[in-house]
Parts: C-alpha cells; sequence; structure tokens
C-alpha cells in the first residue's frame, strides 16, 4: 500500500493486530464462514495466505486490548508524531 502514495510522508501504517479466531468472531457479515465453505475463493487468512505488515509504524493489538485503549494509542502515536496536537 505504501508504494500507492506519492507523498510517503502522508501514509502510517498501523497493523491492527488480531488472531484469526478473533477476526472470525467480528465477522458480522458471515464472510469467514462462506470462505471456509469454499463459496468465497482466495479469502485472505482461510485459502489465501496472510502476510503480516513488515514495518509499521505502529502496531496496535486489537484482539487483547479495548477498543478505547486501542483509540488511545493511536491518538498517542498521532501526538507524539506531529500528525495531530496534544491536548493541553
Amino acid at each position: 500500500a505504501r508504494s500507492l502514495v506519492k507523498n510517503k510522508e502522508d501514509f502510517i501504517e498501523i497493523y491492527c493486530e488480531a488472531d484469526l479466531a478473533v477476526c472470525e468472531g467480528r465477522d458480522t457479515k458471515g464472510l469467514y464462514a462462506k470462505a471456509r465453505a469454499g463459496i468465497i475463493p482466495n479469502f485472505t487468512g482461510i485459502s489465501s495466505k496472510y502476510e503480516h505488515p513488515e514495518n509499521p509504524e505502529l502496531s496496535v493489538a486489537t484482539g487483547s486490548k479495548s477498543l478505547e485503549d486501542c483509540v488511545n494509542e493511536v491518538i498517542h502515536y498521532l501526538q507524539e508524531n506531529n500528525y495531530i496536537a496534544k491536548k493541553d
């Protein structure tokens, strides 16, 4: 994805890390079940290999942390790297 962006400074890769069981548990559309049944071919993580990001600027353990904690991690990263202003 990074290679598709002209200005590399405009791109921040954030890896939302969760194992396959967590992703399947969050799947409200039933896409993982359809992929396991063979209805959806080449589905990432099921019939197609998932490749973890090699060098994300930030990794957030969304599979084991609360939504609030994950959001706070992202906001903290953005503030510390001067993408957004820090709160007073």
